[in-house]
């Protein structure tokens, strides 16, 4: 199982990862949102298309725009859709 773990708290875990350019994408559904904040940050990727953020938050601390997704991807990268990605110290374990 792949885990996504930040201050010790897991946020994501899957047995169904995307893997793309290093990153592990996780399906929203295995995702704890109750973990995440809004994030008006958006960035756009040649290929993807454009992400948005969230913040990532556990107990009171926050780390912003830690993760990211892109709600609609390019048909290149279709096969994210409805999946998030982490970074910034989101430690990321199989």
């Amino acid at each position: 199982m792949t885990t996504a773990r930040w201050q010790g708290t897991i946020i994501a875990e899957s047995d169904e990862t995307t893997v793309v350019e290093g990153n592990h994408y996780f399906p929203l559904a295995s995702v704890r949102v109750e973990h995440l904040r809004p994030s008006d940050t958006t960035t756009v990727c040649p290929w993807k298309g454009t992400a948005g953020y969230w913040t990532v938050h556990v107990d009171g601390l926050s780390n912003p725009d830690a993760a990211w997704f892109y709600p609609d991807p390019t048909p290149e990268a279709d096969h994210v859709r409805d999946r998030v990605a982490f970074w910034r110290g989101v430690e990321i374990t199989d």
